[in-house]
């Protein structure tokens, strides 16, 4: 049954680590491979062969695949904002701007995921998570202030990159609120099947057929995403929202932009300052505040 806690049972805690280490190295994985493979052809493959991997494992593994009778127009709406609309917005925008500064636009989550938990999840809104949010958001913006002219001269990647983030909150609610009553395995690889046809098929019409095998960096980056940042990672986050209420589950995804500026250090040569340490006390402390401290309300 989901926890209603006001913070992160062990289990949220080892899902929010494990997906902080493989998204965040993700957002680097995903620029390497957009050098060489166009957006819509790279995510809809991803989310296709995603979806039948997931499934392959949850028939393995003895579980039902049946989707419930009358639950089909809710989980074309998971689809559509989940899995299409952050894939198309999010892919297209880190394209255009630099892996770390797009998931940190994608990672504005929280401020669109929390009110509307409050408004349709009716989820409190207590001084502790309006001290995480405040936090969280504070960091998101220190690292944002740095690069303001690099962002201003993409106007069109930052507002991909807020659609995507939109998107993924709505989303993120939705499937809170619904309550599928399927097992995570089997949601999560639907998701992701039913995600990838439009996107595959929209592939053929925007970006066209690949014209040459992949190199070395990008097939491996291609490889990563699609057996670790969307056959994993998104059955854990999946579980992780279904464990704990949204506001908890989306202020501590922030550890994950953190990782997404590492790992844009090490693999894409994308160089630190100051700004990078106050925004990770900052988000540590949101982090922390939502899922170690006492879970009485303030």
């Amino acid at each position: 049954m989901p926890h209603t806690a006001n913070r992160l049972p062990r289990e949220g805690l080892i899902l929010l680590l494990s997906l902080a280490l493989c998204w965040g190295f993700n957002w680097s994985a995903m620029k390497t491979v957009l050098t060489e493979l166009p957006p819509l052809s790279f995510r809809g493959f991803c989310l296709i062969f995603g979806g039948i991997g997931v499934l392959v494992i949850a028939r393995l593994n003895g579980k039902p695949l049946a989707i419930p009778r009358g639950y089909g127009a809710k989980l074309f709406w998971l689809v559509l904002f989940n899995m299409v609309g952050w894939n198309v917005f999010a892919t297209y925008g880190v394209k255009l701007m630099p892996s770390g500064r797009a998931a940190l636009l994608g990672y504005t989550m929280p401020l669109w995921c929390v009110p509307l938990s409050v408004w349709l999840l009716h989820e409190a809104l207590d001084a502790r998570r309006l001290v995480a949010l405040a936090l969280g958001l504070g960091g998101v913006a220190v690292l944002l202030s740095q690069s303001l002219t690099s962002l201003a001269s993409a106007p069109l990647g930052v507002t991909l990159m807020i659609a995507a983030a939109w998107c993924w909150a709505t989303g993120i609610v939705l499937l809170k609120l619904w309550k599928i009553p399927m097992n995570t395995v089997a949601l999560t690889g639907w998701m992701m099947l039913f995600g990838g046809i439009p996107v595959i098929l929209g592939a053929f019409f925007i970006d066209g057929l690949p014209q040459k095998p992949l190199s070395l960096w990008p097939a491996l980056g291609l490889i990563y995403n699609l057996l670790i940042g969307f056959m994993y990672c998104y059955w854990a986050w999946n579980r992780l929202v279904l464990l704990v209420p949204v506001s908890v589950s989306s202020l501590s995804s922030l550890l994950t932009p953190l990782v997404g500026i590492a790992s844009g250090m090490i693999f894409l040569g994308e160089q630190p300052g100051w700004h990078e340490g106050i925004a990770a006390l900052l988000i540590l402390g949101a982090v922390g505040v939502v899922s170690v401290g006492s879970a009485k309300r303030f």
